[in-house]
C-alpha cells in the first residue's frame, strides 16, 4: 500500500462570502432576480390550479362549475402571491435594463 501525502492548500483565493457582502457585493444579479421571481409567480399561479384538480380528484364526473367551486375552495391567496411575485419580477428586470 502507498503511503499517503497530506492535502495541499489550493493556490487560488477563495473570497470570503462574509466580507463579499460587507463590502455591498451581490449574490445574484437583478437580471437573474427577477427572472426567477417571474418563475416563482409562474409556479404560484399554476399550482392553485393543481391543488384545485387534486381537491376534486375524487369526484367521478367533472364539469366547469365544479371546477370553480374547487378553486373557491382554494382560495385566491396564490394568485395574490404571484401577482405580487410576478410585479417584483418586472421591477428587478427593468431596474437591470435601466441599469446597464
Amino acid at each position: 500500500m502507498g503511503r499517503f501525502e497530506p492535502a495541499r492548500q489550493c493556490s487560488i483565493d477563495k473570497p470570503n462570502i462574509f466580507n463579499h457582502l460587507v463590502q455591498g457585493g451581490h449574490f445574484m444579479g437583478r437580471r437573474a432576480a427577477g427572472v426567477g421571481f417571474c418563475f416563482i409567480a409562474a409556479f404560484l399561479y399554476s399550482v392553485r390550479y393543481i391543488t384545485a384538480a387534486i381537491f376534486g380528484s375524487g369526484v367521478s364526473s367533472w364539469n366547469a362549475e365544479l371546477f370553480d367551486a374547487m378553486l373557491q375552495y382554494v382560495g385566491n391567496s396564490l394568485t395574490t402571491l404571484s401577482i405580487v411575485a410576478l410585479a417584483v419580477g418586472i421591477v428587478y428586470l427593468v431596474l437591470a435594463e435601466i441599469g446597464k
